[in-house]
């Protein structure tokens, strides 16, 4: 089967089970179950938008497929600033806020972050991809030993709320931050469009790249802005992933067949689109909300990659 039927039998394959999402037991009450359920769909579609090529991208910078963009700290900026949030103004903080308010803040934190990693520790790491994680993954542990500190300071009521925010949920967008979500995305990925042969050259390793007449640097400090913006979307709409990101960039490389990014990149974002409904699906009508998207996420993750792990050393 071609890569282009795979893609369009994907894509009829998510059309049914949308439809499958929005109607199963409402009734056809489009007076207020339906609406929310669009809502969620919705968030769902820009998530797995934000969560697929972001995946794509890192890996593909870093040339390692066992990473994802969360090594950098940006989660757990996120984390930590709903902590301080909490910490300084209760939960009266978030009332204040607002939804929208919380969103724009939380994504102009994490760019902040973001510009400071590009900016002040990219060059004395003189453009080395693998000092950046490896400065990226200490920042995340002590960003995240930090918020494990703030936690032991709030209330139980506060702490119960943290914890929602510390989870994968559909729940918490309103349509005003979906649309501003949904702008912000859809100029990320007009910026990325014209340089997917770009990345495709990337991925052969820095020296081929170079050799080959890319502006190695350039291009680094391009991905890891949109990578930034589309992290932080993704993480203010509907939480932290973690793990996420291996798990569909894996599957998406196995599917494609080819390492070109105009395949890997739809069928990344069919297959967490797919994941993150079913996922929903298990949430609202199976175990009637007494657990979460993130619970069922891991578990699935977690179970893929102990197989593969099996299979690869059964087979060295």
């Amino acid at each position: 089967m071609s890569t282009t039927m795979k893609i369009w039998g994907s894509f009829i394959f998510i059309l049914l089970l949308m439809c499958f999402f929005t109607f199963i037991g409402s009734s056809f009450d489009f007076d207020y179950l339906i609406p929310n359920r669009l809502l969620r769909l919705s968030t769902i579609i820009l998530g797995s938008i934000c969560l697929a090529v972001s995946a794509i991208l890192f890996q593909t910078i870093v040339g390692n497929r066992i990473l994802s963009p969360s090594i950098m700290g940006y989660e757990s900026v996120y984390l930590l600033w709903q902590a301080l949030l909490l910490f300084m103004l209760g939960a009266h903080g978030l009332t204040i806020l607002n939804i929208s308010g919380n969103f724009i803040i939380s994504i102009a934190i994490m760019l902040i972050y973001s510009w400071a990693l590009h900016y002040w520790l990219l060059p004395r790491c003189k453009n080395n991809i693998y000092m950046l994680l490896l400065f990226g993954l200490v920042l995340t542990t002590v960003l995240a030993t930090f918020t494990q500190f703030i936690q032991l300071s709030i209330s139980p009521g506060e702490f119960s709320i943290f914890q929602g925010l510390s989870y994968t949920s559909f729940n918490r967008s309103k349509p005003e931050t979906l649309i501003s979500g949904g702008v912000v995305v859809t100029i990320c990925l007009w910026m990325g469009r014209k340089t997917l042969p770009v990345l495709d050259v990337m991925s052969l390793g820095r020296e081929q790249s170079m050799s080959l007449g890319v502006d190695h640097p350039k291009y680094i400090r391009l991905y890891l802005a949109l990578i930034a913006v589309l992290v932080a979307v993704s993480t203010s709409l509907i939480g932290p992933t973690g793990f996420m990101g291996i798990f569909i960039a894996n599957i998406a490389y196995a599917l494609a067949g080819s390492n070109k990014h105009k395949a890997v990149i739809p069928i990344a974002f069919a297959v967490s689109l797919i994941i993150f409904l079913v996922a929903q699906l298990f949430v609202e009508h199976i175990f009637n909300y007494k657990t979460s998207v993130s619970i069922l996420v891991n578990l699935v993750c977690g179970i893929y990659f102990l197989a593969l792990i099996v299979r690869t050393r059964g087979t060295a």
